[in-house]
């Protein structure tokens, strides 16, 4: 990536707009933990037979979520439920 390319894409934001930001990504990571304790939970008591969870990769997901443009593509991955939250 040339420097152009990485300077155009700064852009300055207020201190109000990322507490926000940095507000709302918390709690897509909380609800993606919690969603992730239920379904264990789910396992743990013999109401679901079997489960992977992707609790403890939140916050690289969050990141990689973040840096998709229109027209990226990725395969999906069994544990990618906090990058399905954040693209709703």
């Amino acid at each position: 990536m040339s420097n152009e390319a990485a300077t155009s894409s700064a852009t300055k934001i207020s201190k109000e707009e990322f507490k926000a930001t940095i507000l709302s990504d918390y709690q897509l990571v909380f609800k993606s933990r919690e969603t992730s304790y239920l379904g264990r939970k789910e396992v743990l008591t013999g109401k679901a037979k079997f489960g992977i969870f992707g609790d403890g990769k939140e916050l690289s997901q969050l990141a990689l979520a973040k840096q998709f443009k229109d027209g990226d593509f990725r395969s999906g991955y069994y544990r990618d439920q906090t990058s399905i939250l954040s693209s709703c």
